[in-house]
């Protein structure tokens, strides 16, 4: 089997290049976040036809076997691919071994899921669970084919072979769940898409990245690799615990139906931090790798970013927040309208769940793994506890679990972090008090429209509070933090590249 291996030479460009190390992170930003943004369109487009074909009760079933699939996808070896990201060098053996392993954990995670589908199904008491987990672990098997890949093109910072490939995978899952759904297939076209999505980007990457390497399942001279991988694999269980508990504790006492609600309010409220900030922090991941081999400050570059997420995110669920029951009424339909409350109530805290996730990469990128299992350990410790605690008064009970442990879990995971990278705590709250102040009027605005000049149509105060709170919000910003405005375009254009040219 012909290979292709990647050299050192060939994935470390000198950071003292910092124009030039500027240029690529913000193409990668491009293409990766980009396309990211994309493909959800495409997704949400398909999605929202789907769930009026669909009923609440197939999405409370198949929120089921995304507990198992995902608990299970902690041991599919995707850390020890991104061990290939930070560590300082790479060999054609050494990704031999990465393969190795990847084809060793994915193939035990198929047949284990096939093997304990049955025993899902009779925990939350719903047989068809079992014949879906058998299909859906045929995902397991794609995997080695898209996380070696995927990995070693963010080494390079090269995203876009992966925007271009996950585009054409995004239309292809859209495609066949709405086909499905539409030919009264049910439930099996949420187990389908996947599988479709999952196959599409194996091949796809595959042949994007040209790397064709033969398996290695030797592990010495990996050691380094084993250990870092390994660290943030016991990360992802913990993350796993923390971010499942609350449909593995509320699946036994909710009905589907119930279930069917929160977890699409739930899928809907994690849309930015689910899917829009894992690109970014893959890409920080790569750049931070790259400034701290090269000797270079990260707090700076932590500061800044943590504005730019902060800057879109917040506004995005504050405002979901304002106008949760014309958003679910006119995307959703009526059936749905149980959402209203569980939405809005999540989107409140998500914010401090957006400020949690963009901490890991920085310490990762510095070798510093230990800081980011003790947060994961944190998280899956008060988590579940607080759904514990809230699931006795149904979906509302957990939407309030959610509002005393994210912002604990988000304060605990600065605590440790900031000193780390040198960054005071007064110096972030200096970079996000704008973003707040505006969020803040913002709201004022929208609420006073809502009271003195409602419409009566979902539609049309979606789209008036959305135009009126994103004007607000604009407008704060441009006549009261000008400079800041300018500072993060002109960084995006990147005309500060004479004097802060590698900012991420």
């Amino acid at each position: 089997m012909p290979s292709h291996p990647e050299s050192d030479s060939a994935v470390d460009s000198p950071a003292s290049d910092a124009a030039g190390f500027a240029g690529r992170v913000r193409s990668a930003v491009k293409w990766r976040w980009g396309t990211q943004v994309a493909a959800q369109i495409i997704t949400w487009t398909s999605t929202i036809m789907v769930v009026r074909l669909l009923e609440p009760t197939d999405y409370g079933l198949f929120a089921m076997t995304q507990v198992v699939l995902t608990a299970l996808a902690i041991l599919n070896g995707q850390s020890f691919a991104t061990s290939l990201v930070q560590t300082k060098h790479i060999d054609e053996r050494r990704i031999g071994q990465i393969f190795g392993l990847l084809l060793l954990f994915n193939g035990s995670m198929a047949l284990i899921q096939f093997l304990f589908a049955p025993y899902a199904a009779a925990y939350f008491g719903e047989p068809l669970v079992a014949d879906m987990l058998r299909i859906q672990a045929v995902i397991f098997l794609t995997v080695p084919f898209t996380a070696l890949p995927s990995e070693l093109l963010a080494r390079r910072l090269e995203f876009r072979k992966q925007g271009q490939v996950n585009m054409a995978c995004a239309v292809i899952g859209a495609v066949t769940a709405l086909a499905l759904a539409w030919l009264g297939f049910g439930v099996w076209a949420l187990v389908y898409a996947p599988i479709a999505m999952f196959v599409c980007r194996a091949i796809g990457l595959t042949i994007a990245a040209r790397l064709w390497v033969r398996p290695v399942f030797d592990p010495r001279g990996a050691w380094d690799l084993v250990t870092f991988g390994g660290t943030l694999t016991l990360c992802q269980i913990f993350w796993i615990i923390q971010s499942q508990s609350d449909i593995v504790i509320a699946g036994r006492t909710m009905s589907t139906y119930n279930l069917g609600l929160y977890s699409e309010a739930l899928f809907l409220t994690l849309i930015v931090t689910g899917r829009f900030l894992p690109p970014i922090n893959e890409v920080a991941l790569a750049a931070y790798s790259e400034l701290h081999r090269a000797a270079k400050p990260l707090g700076p570059y932590f500061l800044k970013t943590a504005r730019m997420v902060m800057m879109v995110t917040a506004p995005i669920y504050i405002g979901l927040a304002l106008t949760s029951e014309a958003a679910i009424l006119t995307l959703f339909g009526e059936k749905w309208a149980g959402m209203i409350p569980i939405a809005g109530g999540l989107a409140l805290v998500m914010p401090f769940m957006a400020l949690h996730f963009i901490c890991s990469p920085v310490t990762n990128a510095m070798g510093r793994t230990n800081v980011y299992l003790t947060t994961s350990i944190t998280g899956a410790i008060i988590m579940p506890l607080a759904f514990l605690w809230g699931v006795q008064a149904g979906a509302m009970g957990l939407v309030h679990a959610w509002w005393l442990a994210a912002p604990l879990l988000c304060t605990i995971t600065l605590t440790l972090t900031l000193p780390r990278i040198g960054v005071s705590p007064f110096a972030l709250l200096k970079e996000l008090a704008p973003i707040a102040l505006a969020c803040g009027i913002m709201t004022i605005v929208v609420l006073g429209l809502q009271r003195l000049a409602p419409f009566g149509s979902p539609l049309l105060d979606l789209a008036w509070n959305g135009i009126a709170g994103a004007s607000v919000y604009g407008a704060t910003f441009w006549f009261g933090w000008n400079a800041m405005v300018r500072e993060t375009w002109d960084m995006l254009r990147n005309r500060e590249a004479s004097t802060n040219p590698a900012t991420i």
